[in-house]
């Protein structure tokens, strides 16, 4: 299921953040979110295992014992921690349990460790003399292993307080169910996690209640002896209630039967059995009886009228039926391996009755006993059923199975269940479209904001959107550029106006790129006048110098756009004034930033008046620059319209920056 990936992905995205993670999945190709109880193919998990290792620089064995860790507390925080508790009472009986405990969720349609589709690994303890443990891991997936000490260990640690050390003492190829399947044998040794302190006095209490148990066993013999000696003098001399001394109270507390301390629990069996055959096989009407040859001894009714071979006494049992869990051979030695695990049967379709031919096979689950006196294994069972529907498909009813036997609530709770899982799934379909639809979304936001800002500057921008009146601003010193192309009119007299659209397209890309690269604000362009700004809308002291390397990368750029008429690189004229402006938005319709003041029309000027290829300069130009390490030469004084005579320079580099900077190539 989904709920697997989407751990693995709570565990980077945790203690390696959203960015490691986002690398990882682009790395492995896979979807950035997974639903919890879809099924997806295991060699997803298996891809963002390996990418993890090689983006983190880490080995498989630390990530996947590390993901065994993780795995288990995001089980506990998913809400199965109360589930997982009621296991076992010490580390053996959880771990004995926990093929149980997979087979129930596998029934409900979950499944522990991996997906439903794929068998779920298989575990086998056997106690050692020394306390220690060997834990039998069975897996279709190889190098998976390293994730079971990392779950074994933050289970015993967090149930029941005790670390462990697991180091595998063998892996070979498994032998002992069908298919070739991964055996890793782990050696497990337990510490518990007891303060010396806490142990001595622990230690202690259990010798001083051993001590007190003695004393009272004494005590109660004593009493009991007394008892027998006075017996018919107590028989009726008295009718009134006698008080009873503090050792008949404490007696009658702690004893059970006739004068049996309750230290420990022992079964009390009858000499016989008081329950005749018919009555046996009536109640319980899923079970079957089978020697070490496999032959039936007996069988319950319901199972009889199902599979009607069996009522022929001595028949094997492998000839209509089938192992389907544990994957084991059927042979009674196979069988007691893996005795505390949940067996799963199967029908043989080739021995079913006729009408049976058509129907789903019918499946049984149940719990194998080995009775030693009579050399037979009994299988207590019960029809494996999901839903109704599958009752009604293998042409059963509810009257088949026993009262007592919870399939039946079991099989009404789950059709419940199963509308609440569609239900759930829809609305995390329903919540996953729109992640991706709100991504989307947000991605169609980014894309107008960016057009915004590309018309107007960020900050007036947001004002509008936010419906807030833009006020005007003053700015004290700022420079302005205007450019043109030269024989503009000629050229669009004698070309297609596609050709001059293509031609300007040309030029203002590589314009518009380079006011990024110098940090100026492209105010706007009308024909082929290209007008941008430095110091508007934000104030910086070098609005001058970052204007003048503008304008040196123009005309290196307009030397790779080609005039439509001669086929040869265009030329453009370049004017640069500084001065104060006032600066501001225009107009409710395709609002406009401006730019107002004499300022403008001298920068406008200076272009006019300007030379092809050459970067016109005027006075208070030159004497923000003259000190900034560009070359500058005077032009001297020149007529402007409008202005009289002026004193201009011309720029012609940069002495401190290259070619590929000023264009800002690497």
């Amino acid at each position: 299921y989904g709920f697997i990936n989407t751990c693995l992905k709570s565990l980077v995205v945790e203690k390696y953040g959203e960015e490691t993670w986002e690398k990882l999945r682009l790395q492995a190709g896979v979807q950035d979110s997974f639903l919890t109880f879809e099924v997806y193919k295991d060699e997803i998990t298996m891809q963002l295992v390996d990418k993890a290792c090689k983006v983190l620089g880490v080995p498989a064995d630390i990530v996947l014992r590390e993901f065994g860790k993780y795995f288990f507390e995001f089980c506990k925080r998913s809400g199965y921690d109360h589930m997982l508790r009621t296991l076992g009472g010490n580390l053996y009986e959880f771990i004995e349990n926990l093929d149980a405990l997979h087979s129930y969720l596998f029934w409900f349609c979950f499944v522990f460790f991996f997906p439903q589709e794929m068998n779920a690994p298989s575990f086998r303890v056997e106690k050692n003399e020394d306390g220690s443990m060997h834990l039998h891991y069975y897996s279709d997936r190889r190098g998976l292993c390293h994730i079971v000490p990392g779950i074994i260990g933050a289970a015993a640690l967090d149930f029941f307080n005790i670390e462990i050390s697991m180091k595998i003492v063998n892996q070979t190829e498994e032998e002992e169910r069908t298919g070739k399947k991964e055996h890793i044998v782990f050696l497990v040794t337990q510490t518990p996690l007891f303060p010396c302190k806490e142990r001595n006095e622990f230690s202690s209490s259990s010798q001083c209640l051993v001590d007190s148990e003695k004393q009272i066993e004494k005590q109660l013999n004593k009493e009991d002896l007394e008892k027998a000696k006075n017996a018919n003098e107590d028989r009726g001399n008295s009718v009134c209630p006698v008080k009873k001394s503090h050792w008949k109270t404490l007696r009658g507390i702690i004893t059970l039967g006739k004068g049996k301390l309750l230290r420990g629990f022992d079964p009390v069996y009858p000499k016989s059995l008081w329950i005749d055959t018919k009555t046996f096989c009536n109640g319980l009407p899923f079970h079957m009886v089978f020697d070490k040859e496999l032959k039936v001894k007996q069988a319950g009714v319901s199972i009889q009228k199902i599979v009607p071979g069996l009522q022929t006494m001595g028949i094997c049992l492998d000839q209509y039926f089938r192992i389907i869990h544990p994957e084991v051979p059927f042979t009674i030695s196979s069988i007691q391996k893996f005795i505390n695990s949940q067996f799963v049967f199967q029908t043989r379709r080739e021995m079913m009755p006729e009408s049976w031919k058509e129907r789903p096979m019918l499946e049984l689950r149940g719990q194998m006993m080995w009775m030693e006196s009579l050399q037979c294994m009994l299988y207590l069972c019960s029809p494996l059923l999901r839903t109704l529907h599958e009752l009604e498909e293998r042409q059963m009813h509810i009257a088949d199975i026993a009262p007592h036997d919870v399939t039946r609530d079991l099989i009404l709770l789950n059709q419940q269940r199963l509308a609440e899982m569609e239900l759930s799934n829809q609305l995390e379909r329903k919540k996953e479209e729109l992640r991706i639809l709100s991504k989307h979304l947000e991605e169609e936001k980014k894309k107008t904001e960016a057009l915004l800002y590309a018309m107007l500057p960020q900050h007036v921008a947001n004002q509008l959107k936010e419906g807030k009146r833009v006020e005007a601003g003053e700015f004290k010193e700022c420079t302005i550029l205007f450019s043109d192309v030269v024989t503009f009119t000629n050229i669009c007299a004698q070309c297609e106006p596609i050709q001059i659209v293509l031609m300007l397209n040309s030029m203002y890309l590589r314009f518009d790129r380079l006011t990024t690269v110098h940090d100026v604000y492209k105010v706007e362009t009308i024909g082929d006048a290209y007008m941008v700004v430095g110091g508007v809308p934000v104030p910086v002291p070098t609005h001058a110098e970052r204007v003048a390397n503008f304008a040196l990368g123009m005309i290196m750029a307009a030397k790779g756009v080609q005039n439509p008429v001669s086929g040869n690189p265009i030329q453009i004229r370049v004017g640069i004034h500084t001065g104060p402006v006032l600066a501001g938005v225009v107009g409710e319709k395709m609002p406009r930033y401006c730019l107002f003041g004499d300022t403008v029309n001298i920068a406008s000027r200076m272009e006019s008046h300007g030379v092809p290829s050459k970067i016109h300069l005027s006075s208070s130009a030159y004497q923000c620059l003259k000190y900034k390490n560009f070359e500058i030469t005077e032009r001297g004084e020149i007529e402007v319209k409008g202005k009289g005579k002026m004193h201009t320079y011309f720029l012609i580099r940069n002495k401190s920056a290259t070619e590929n900077e000023i264009m800002g190539r690497p």
